[in-house]
């Protein structure tokens, strides 16, 4: 279920130090929509990315939806934004600053 009754500030926080999914998902929706945050298709995708990955399936469709209307260069951007904010939550947990 999504959370876009709460602010993109505590999502990004329960997205962090929780993983929650539904937080990456209402992000993307936010991103994608324009709804109190800029418009940004990249992020968007990211956060779908981030929250398919965590096995949220409607972040599937919907990030299959956004590519559609993406082209290839900014697919990758998202997706290497993704694997960025993976790489920093497992330095994280290891004790890395």
């Amino acid at each position: 279920m999504a959370c876009l009754a709460k602010g993109e500030t505590e999502l990004r926080r329960m997205a962090r130090e929780d993983r929650a999914a539904d937080a990456m998902y209402s992000l993307g929706i936010m991103y994608s929509t324009g709804q109190g945050v800029p418009l940004d298709l990249v992020q968007a995708h990211k956060w779908f990315n981030l929250a398919a990955m965590m096995g949220n399936g409607e972040a599937r469709q919907w990030r299959g939806q956004l590519a559609a209307e993406m082209n290839q260069t900014d697919i990758a951007e998202a997706q290497k934004q993704a694997r960025a904010w993976l790489g920093r939550g497992d330095a994280q947990r290891n004790g890395a600053a």
